[in-house]
């Protein structure tokens, strides 16, 4: 699961400098796991994730042999290997106002058959705002606009492919707050960045098919640790692109990403102007049936083709945006 360290907080009004009162909260961070792609079944949850914003672990892979051989086991394959079902935890949803995914999804033909994917919307028809109303000292316009960015900053970090491949973050990074960009600028180097947006591992490439997306949106009012009145905004989506394979099982050119952010916009009384806009406060993720040494440095690709079955729970747990990040890592 990753945790992706907050972006330094907002600095309040006053005549203070930013040096004087340092930045809160404090990244949290801790090292990537540097594990090789391990002979993974291709639909075990093959998950990394990051804590900080990069975290991995790994888990034990069982190889199963029948008279000598071992075969590439895709999505169906893998459900056919379960001995019995076994429940994930859930996650409690956040307080405050909330809204979940509703959009019929399009009709279930090319690579998300199959799999829960495959019902879910195409694309931004995916994120559905709750409504806006007062909420604290935020007035109903101070709330919808903050929700309007904060959906902007998930299309372009989720879904812009122009986004995906360009040399620089600055299409995602210029929708925050100046005092915010410098942090954000230095996730791309350090791979942090894939906890709350897709980059593109190079050579790596999408189907035409836009990604499908179910997930909620929900708001509170708050305040930061220096008691700054924030507008906190938790996004939680599951995220599913779809890559070129010459395999034939179902969901083999599916690699999933579920990320949960808390994004917040500090209240104008409170801050000087370079802290005014968007934040990120924290973010966590996980992916599944990735290249392990690309998400690694923060980049998606489709993992490589593996052998043998599994023995691990549910795999449909990858898709659901309910169950916790929490889940066994096999990178």
């Amino acid at each position: 699961m990753t945790d992706h360290r907050a972006t330094p907080e907002p600095d309040p009004a006053d005549p203070l400098s930013a040096d004087a009162l340092g930045r809160v909260p404090e990244w949290l961070r801790q090292a990537a796991p540097e594990a090789e792609p391990t002979r993974l079944e291709r639909w075990r949850i093959g998950l990394a994730r990051h804590s900080g914003k990069l975290l991995g672990g790994a888990v034990a892979v069982l190889l199963l042999a029948c008279a000598g051989v071992v075969t590439t086991v895709g999505y169906q394959g893998y459900r056919r290997w379960q001995a019995a079902p076994v429940a994930y935890p859930t996650v409690s949803p956040p307080s405050g106002e909330q809204a979940v995914t509703s959009a019929s999804p399009p009709p279930a033909t090319g690579p998300f058959d199959g799999t829960p994917a495959a019902a879910f919307p195409q694309g931004a028809a995916g994120i559905a705002l709750p409504r806006a109303k007062r909420t604290g000292p935020f007035t109903e316009k101070q709330v919808a606009d903050t929700l309007a960015k904060v959906r902007k900053a998930l299309v372009t970090a989720r879904l812009d492919r122009a986004f995906f491949t360009a040399k620089n973050p600055e299409r995602l990074v210029r929708q925050f707050a100046p005092d915010a960009r410098a942090d954000l600028r230095g996730d791309v180097p350090s791979g942090e960045v894939g906890s709350y947006a897709t980059r593109l591992a190079p050579g790596a490439r999408l189907t035409a098919d836009q990604p499908r997306v179910k997930g909620r949106i929900s708001y509170r009012a708050t305040k930061d640790p220096r008691g700054i009145r924030i507008l906190a905004v938790t996004t939680n989506f599951v995220w599913a692109y779809a890559f070129p394979t010459a395999s034939t099982e179902p969901g083999d050119g599916v690699v999933v990403v579920h990320d949960t952010v808390v994004w917040s916009v500090p209240h104008p009384d409170d801050v000087r102007r370079g802290s005014l806009g968007l934040w990120i406060e924290k973010s966590d993720s996980y992916a599944s049936n990735i290249d392990c040494a690309a998400w690694d440095k923060g980049l998606l690709a489709l993992g490589k083709p593996s052998f043998g079955g599994p023995v691990d729970p549910d795999p449909d747990a990858v898709f659901d945006p309910d169950k916790t990040l929490d889940l066994p890592d096999t990178c």
